[in-house]
C-alpha cells in the first residue's frame, strides 16, 4: 500500500465531485503545485517527508468538502478519519492534524514542527503559481469587479509575500513575484 498515493487519490476524486467546492481545478491548479513546492522544501530543510506530502495532499480537504469557512478545522477531521481508515500511525496523524490546522496563513497558530512550517510555506509559495485562480475567486466567490479584483490580488500577492518564513523561498518566488507586482500596479 502507497499511503501517499491513497491519499493523493482520494483528494482528487473529492475534487471530481460535483459537490466539490471550488471544483476540478483546485486540484491541478492549486494542490499539485503546492504539493512540489512542499517536496523541494522537505528535500532542502529536513522533516518527516511522508507526513509533508500527506499532510500538502489533505491541507484543502475541508474546503473541498464543505467550503473555505474553518477549512483548517474540518480539514483537520477530515484527515484523521481518513489516515485511520487506512490505519495509519496515531502519533504520524497527531502531526498531519497539526499541518492542517496550522497551514493558514491569516490565522496566526504557532507552527512549532518544521512539518508545519514547510506545509504553511508550500501553501504561501502556491498562490503565485495560481494567480489566475486567486483571480477566478475574486470574481466568482467574491463578486469583485475588475478593478477591485485586480487591487485584491495584489494586495493577496504583497500580504503573502511578506508571510514566507524560509529565505530560500522568496528567492524560488521572486521573479514571479515581482513580474505580478508590475503587472498589478
Amino acid at each position: 500500500m502507497d499511503i501517499i498515493q491513497d491519499i493523493k487519490d482520494f483528494v482528487e476524486n473529492e475534487c471530481k465531485k460535483p459537490s466539490s467546492k471550488y471544483g476540478y481545478d483546485l486540484f491541478p491548479f492549486h494542490l499539485v503545485s503546492m504539493v512540489n513546492h512542499a517536496e523541494k522544501l522537505a528535500d532542502e530543510l529536513g522533516g518527516d517527508k511522508e507526513i509533508i506530502l500527506i499532510a500538502a495532499w489533505l491541507h484543502d480537504i475541508g474546503s473541498i468538502i464543505y467550503g473555505r469557512k474553518d477549512h483548517h478545522i474540518t480539514g483537520a477531521r477530515i484527515a484523521e478519519e481518513k489516515l485511520k481508515e487506512f490505519h495509519f500511525p496515531d502519533e504520524k496523524i497527531e502531526l498531519i492534524k497539526k499541518c492542517i490546522f496550522n497551514h493558514r496563513s491569516s490565522q496566526q497558530n504557532a507552527r512549532n514542527s518544521i512539518e508545519e512550517k514547510i506545509i504553511a510555506e508550500a501553501d504561501i509559495l502556491s498562490n503565485f503559481e495560481n494567480i489566475a485562480g486567486i483571480f477566478k475567486a475574486a470574481f466568482i466567490y467574491e463578486d469583485k469587479t475588475q478593478g477591485e479584483a485586480k487591487e485584491s490580488v495584489r494586495q493577496k500577492l504583497e500580504r503573502k509575500w511578506k508571510q514566507l518564513h524560509f529565505d530560500n523561498s522568496k528567492e524560488i518566488i521572486r521573479p514571479k513575484f515581482e513580474a505580478a507586482m508590475l503587472l498589478l500596479k
